[in-house]
């Protein structure tokens, strides 16, 4: 692998520290503020600990990494590398892409560090992150490859199911009395996460219709508007889910009979897109390879 690009970027991607070890990057905890208690994801707060409080009615918000923690990383990153790539959530989802691109600006990072505004989150971010590493095997500079993740930013799509209304209800996404009649009603919402930005797709009644939409829903994109790319073997399928190691896998199983012959990629859900949907959340999306330059 060429030496001179490293990538970091951070767990709204779902990669853990551990797996950031042995991908060779770095991957920025991020923060989340518990009854006003600081927690950082995979570091002093796990996957278990966070559905836990969730659901004992925590108050639960998602927060931007300070800027002292990202220079801090970006520096681990520049001892290592001559220049690095930052992938964080994508800017629909936060505002801390935007304040790290504003900081890539200043010395000592202008020139070296490339923050590229990708739009993708959880296992779409993760799948970019590895063909991140194959654009960097192939000798691209951190330029050339930010324009190039930036370029493919509208190439992704993903469908989540959602099992419960409380969080949305948290959120603000819906009214406690339309989350008082969705309950009452079985109405299970799909949320279409595109480029970044989490919105209302369809209401189900009973969650197996729900996921029957997102089969039917991500089908259709893939025989229109991601034809060309299935056609060049350059779409990939991916899944995510809160749910139970039981659950996701009958979900996988599920998306493999429906597409068979291709690859799935499933991973959890990231912890911020989580606090919106609770547990019980299956997703499924592709994206696709992002193209080289000519």
């Amino acid at each position: 692998m060429n030496r001179s690009v490293g990538i970091i970027t951070d767990s709204h991607s779902g990669i853990s520290q551990e797996e950031a070890k042995q991908l060779g990057i770095l991957v920025l905890p991020m923060p989340f503020y518990i009854d006003g208690q600081c927690y950082y994801e995979d570091v002093t707060l796990s996957r278990e600990e966070f559905f836990e409080k969730l659901d004992s009615g925590a108050d639960i918000t998602t927060s931007q990494p300070s800027p002292a923690d990202v220079m801090k990383l970006w520096d681990q990153g520049l001892e290592r590398f001559q220049e690095i790539v930052y992938m964080p959530i994508s800017s629909g989802l936060s505002g801390s892409c935007a304040t790290a691109a504003a900081m890539a600006q200043e010395e000592p990072y202008a020139g070296r560090v490339f923050v590229a505004d990708h739009g993708r989150v959880s296992t779409p971010l993760h799948r970019l992150v590895l063909d991140t590493q194959d654009l960097i095997r192939e000798g691209y500079s951190g330029a050339e490859i930010k324009d190039m993740l930036e370029g493919s930013r509208e190439d992704v799509e993903i469908y989540i199911g959602v099992d419960t209304l409380e969080h949305l209800k948290r959120g603000g996404r819906i009214t406690p009395a339309a989350a008082l009649l969705g309950t009452v009603l079985n109405i299970k919402p799909v949320l279409k996460l595109d480029v970044g930005v989490l919105d209302s797709y369809k209401k189900c009644r009973g969650f197996l219709k729900a996921k029957k939409i997102m089969l039917e829903a991500m089908e259709h994109d893939m025989n229109t508007r991601f034809a060309k790319a299935k056609e060049r073997g350059d779409l990939y399928l991916l899944a995510a889910s809160s749910a139970s190691k039981e659950e996701t896998g009958q979900w996988v199983e599920e998306i493999r009979n429906t597409f068979s012959g291709m690859e799935v990629m499933c991973d959890y859900l990231s912890l911020g897109v989580s606090c919106h949907t609770g547990q019980g959340a299956l997703g499924i999306g592709c994206c696709v390879k992002p193209g080289r330059r000519s």
